[in-house]
């Protein structure tokens, strides 16, 4: 299921196309029907900066909704957007390793990313992978990667302030890392920890469109390309701008015990990032 979403001219994007008498915000989630493509659907659709399909349109807010199927469909649905978000993939399941899920959906990806490149060059594509989304209140940056020990909670960071004794620092740090798989145990098999990366995956699209639309001092962690440690992709807090990553913001000053974690973590992402190389040079 592919749904395009459009928003009111409003709060419309200063593109190109803006001298239009009537301007749109446009984005497209690829795998509208999955179990993170459906809620993410349903938040982008509830906000006032976007819009599924027949379900949703009963929906009573502004964004308007039209619903894709299919390959042949999918040059329509990527027309002229802004925004396309892919959460379009299997879930995790007990038993199954990063490798089973890498080697099932990295062609799924690797497919949408390339038809976006054709049909909205344009476009801001946002890959949803593992969420990082922080309390109401509290604003952790999540920086390295997105599995086991290559996630690194900056907790030294944290604000509001706080100064945990090792134990429980050690102790959350694990219950960060390990949150996704938590779910999936919790599912016994029947699914992974589709609402919340849902609801982080919107917050981002809300946050990358406000910055397209000129609002300063977006900041959201990503992981992207990066000079910021030795490897070649890093996540970091990025400052959002109206042509994507204004600014890599960097690690920032750390405590030793996350100087550590870095130092753990590479060695993981490293081989991760070289096989995702190696995948894309040998696509067909």
């Amino acid at each position: 299921m592919l749904s395009a979403l459009a928003r009111p001219a409003g709060a419309a994007l200063h593109r190109s196309f803006s001298t239009s008498a009537q301007n749109n915000a446009k984005a497209a989630v690829l795998g509208a029907s999955g179990g993170i493509g459906q809620p993410l659907a349903l938040l982008l659709k509830s906000s006032p900066l976007a819009s599924l399909a027949a379900d949703l349109s009963h929906i009573e807010t502004r964004a308007t909704v039209k619903g894709h199927l299919g390959p042949e469909q999918l040059p329509d649905c990527l027309k002229g957007c802004d925004v396309v978000v892919i959460p379009a993939g299997v879930p995790r399941k007990p038993g199954m390793t990063r490798d089973d899920l890498f080697n099932t959906n990295a062609s799924v990806v690797a497919t949408l990313t390339a038809a976006c490149a054709q049909h909205c060059p344009e476009a801001m594509i946002c890959v949803i992978s593992n969420p990082g989304l922080d309390p109401a209140r509290v604003n952790v940056p999540v920086i390295g990667g997105h599995a086991g020990k290559t996630i690194v909670p900056l907790i030294s960071q944290c604000t509001p302030k706080v100064d945990l004794p090792q134990d429980q620092l050690t102790a959350v740090t694990g219950r960060i890392q390990e949150a996704g798989t938590e779910v999936v145990k919790a599912k016994a098999g029947a699914g992974s920890a589709t609402l919340s990366m849902a609801y982080a995956g919107a917050r981002f699209v809300f946050s990358l469109v406000d910055a397209m639309n000129g609002k300063e001092g977006v900041v959201e962690c990503s992981f992207v390309k990066s000079q910021e440690a030795d490897c070649a992709y890093f996540s970091t807090p990025l400052l959002l701008g109206k042509k994507g990553i204004e600014k890599n913001l960097g690690i920032g000053k750390i405590s030793p015990f996350e100087e550590k974690m870095i130092a753990e973590a590479i060695p993981e992402l490293k081989p991760s990032i070289k096989k995702g190389e190696e995948f894309v040079k040998n696509m067909k």
